[in-house]
């Protein structure tokens, strides 16, 4: 399946469960993206495993919730119709051509 496939099935089912039965500002969007990725850190943080089985066979860990991220990102951005792979193919494509830590950021 194409990221772009995935795109727009994971869009649908947000859809279909509710999500975008009210439009969300981009600042709403970010924002959900960044809980995501704050509750990768606490899962980090409390030494858990990456994948893990919680209540109710429900996924768990670093891993799902980086996966959560990459879901609400995705929705978004087939909500906008647009061309992930292409987009992110470009981006890719300019990141070849940049200096290494693009010339002296620190990490």
């Amino acid at each position: 399946m194409t990221i772009n496939e995935w795109a727009w099935i994971i869009h649908q089912n947000a859809v279909e469960h509710g999500w975008w039965d009210e439009e969300r500002s981009f600042g709403d969007i970010v924002a959900l993206c960044h809980s995501e990725l704050s509750e990768a850190l606490e899962e980090y943080r409390s030494g858990r495993q990456m994948v893990y089985m919680g209540e109710a066979g429900k996924p768990e860990g670093i891993a799902v919730e980086l996966a959560d991220c990459m879901i609400r990102i995705l929705d978004y951005l087939a909500h906008e119709d647009i061309d992930v792979e292409s987009v992110m193919a470009m981006k890719h494509e300019y990141n070849t051509t940049r200096p290494y830590r693009h010339g002296g950021k620190a990490l």
